[in-house]
Formats: C-alpha cells, sequence, structure tokens
C-alpha cells in the first residue's frame, strides 16, 4: 500500500499543508542510473490494486489541498500508470478540490496529448535532468537522455500551463567535490529559463548500485554539506533541498557534530527561502576546505 505523510509546502507564497504520496507500480522502465535503486521497490501489480492505492491516497485528503505523488519511476509512462487510471485519478483530484498536484516523469513521456488530462488542475512535473551537462549525465550518471530532450519536455510543459521542476544532482560518482559543486552552479544556471523550481538531491548510497560498490572500496564519498551550502548561497531563484540520509554515513554529511543543524536549516531554507538560514559554522569547514584543496592537487580533471 502507499507510504504517506504530510509536510509543508511552498505555495502562493505561504507555507501550506502537503500530502506527499509514494505509490508502488511496476517502477523505473530505464532502470540503469548509477545512483539508484528506487526501482527495485516496484512489483507487477494489477490495474486494480492500482487504483485501491489510489483511492486510499485521496480518502487520506482530508482538508489538504496540495498533493504529491511519486511513483519512484514517471506518472506519465503508462506502462507505470495506465491511461484510463490517470484520467480517473485526475477527475477525483478536481472532485475533491485539489489546488496543486506534484507528479515525476522522464522527458520521453511528456507529450501533449497526456496533458490535456490535466485541464483545472495546477500541475508541476518533477525531471531528474541532474546536471545540463551531457557528458557527465552520459557518462557518470548514465541517465539515457540529454539535455536537449529535457529542453524539449519543459517547453511542452510550459506551453500546457504545467509547472517544470528540474532536479539536479549534487556529486555523481567519478566528479571530485569542487567539480560536483561547478557543476551545480553551471547546471542552475543553464537551466534557469527552463525550469520554475530546481530541486538539488544530495547523492546518498542507495543498496545494489554503482555508487555503492565505489563507496564500499573507498572510491567514493557521498557530498560534504559544506558544498550543498556553497550551492544555495551562490544560486538565484526558487531552490528547494531535501538532504536524504543527511548526517548518516551513506548520505551526505559533515564531521556529525554541525550535520542536524545544517540539515534542518537546508530543509528550513526550502520552505521559507530565506538564505540567513544557510548561515552555519563548524569547525570542520576547514577541514572541508583542506579536502577540496588536497583533492584538487591529487587529482586528474575530469575536464581540461
Amino acid at each position: 500500500m502507499p507510504k504517506l505523510w504530510k509536510e509543508k509546502e511552498r505555495f502562493r507564497g505561504n507555507l501550506e499543508d502537503c500530502l506527499t504520496a509514494i505509490i508502488t507500480t511496476r517502477g523505473c522502465s530505464w532502470r540503469k542510473c548509477y545512483m539508484c535503486s528506487y526501482w527495485s521497490e516496484s512489483r507487477a501489480l494489477s490495474d486494480e490494486f492500482l487504483k485501491s492505492q489510489l483511492d486510499e491516497v485521496l480518502d487520506k485528503l482530508g482538508e489538504i489541498r496540495i498533493l504529491k505523488v511519486f511513483t519512484s519511476g514517471s506518472f506519465l509512462d503508462e506502462r507505470e500508470m495506465p491511461a484510463e487510471l490517470r484520467a480517473y485519478f485526475l477527475d477525483r483530484c478536481r472532485e475533491l478540490g485539489v489546488e496543486k498536484l506534484i507528479i515525476e516523469s522522464r522527458p520521453e513521456f511528456i507529450d501533449s496529448k497526456k496533458l490535456k488530462d490535466f485541464k483545472g488542475l495546477q500541475v508541476e512535473v518533477g525531471i531528474g535532468l541532474e546536471t545540463a551537462n551531457d557528458f557527465i549525465r552520459e557518462h557518470c550518471i548514465n541517465k539515457g537522455f540529454s539535455f536537449s530532450d529535457f529542453a524539449r519536455a519543459a517547453e511542452i510543459l510550459k506551453r500546457e500551463g504545467l509547472r517544470v521542476k528540474c532536479y539536479l544532482l549534487l556529486k555523481p560518482p567519478f566528479l571530485s567535490e569542487r567539480e560536483a559543486i561547478n557543476d551545480l552552479l553551471e547546471s542552475t544556471e543553464k537551466v534557469r529559463n527552463l525550469a520554475d523550481v530546481i530541486s538539488i538531491n544530495l547523492t546518498n548510497i542507495q543498496k545494489g548500485t554503482l555508487v555503492e560498490k565505489l563507496w564500499e572500496r573507498g572510491l567514493y564519498r557521498p557530498p560534504w554539506l559544506w558544498s550543498a551550502l556553497e550551492v544555495l548561497r551562490n544560486v538565484s531563484g526558487e531552490i528547494i533541498c531535501d538532504p536524504v540520509a543527511g548526517g548518516k554515513i551513506r548520505g551526505p554529511h559533515n564531521c556529525g557534530r554541525c550535520d542536524r543543524e545544517i540539515v534542518s536549516a537546508i530543509r528550513l531554507f526550502s520552505v521559507t527561502q530565506d538564505t540567513s538560514l544557510l548561515d552555519v559554522d563548524c569547525s570542520c569547514r576547514k577541514i572541508w576546505l583542506k579536502a577540496l584543496e588536497l583533492e584538487d592537487r591529487s587529482r586528474v580533471p575530469l575536464f581540461s
């Protein structure tokens, strides 16, 4: 059955209640990204069971009018969410007065014909671009699509009146910490005119992935939380970030003493956009700076 929780979402300039749901489907059809194992939780399910999950989500809405529905894949992939079930779900959303719906999709499943079903709803579609650099996306992430594919999908979404959320990844494998920071800063600038909101995801170690194999051999470290702060302080526009597994050995972390404070500051910043919350300090910041310096000295750059 679906995983459900309530959280806050920024909407109309205010913080409002949001119901977030993860429903089980057959999962992502790509399943080849080096850092992701979400597809491992997928199941081959009947349409009847999918419908029962959607009904359970909607039955839990109550007075909440903002809804996030994630499938660990693509809501617009009709192998995951058949067209008839999608139409049924959207009709119920309209009946229940849902004011904002947030879903995710790979760009190849986004076309104008499908988007007509969303008429009457404010919809935000998240796309995992990860980086605006095609070389990094192909060779360090294995994402399976190009920047031009993302741009095409974003333009279709905007033309049909939907909002675009762009996911960018901090520290894919094979990048140094500084290369990862620079790539994020460059990527945010390149997607600024295509995305309404940018969500920065910090790489964590998921089981069964290439990233886990590198980490087990001491060849990969999750990003420092200082690196996330560096990016968030130096970008403009609506930026959000939720440091999954923040402070844990498999997630983005610093020294352990400041992790909880920084993770909380990042999450609060994401809903308030108050950059003063990012003014955090700890003695381990000097270690992070020294790590950047030493890595720069000892590393052959990925890009020359």
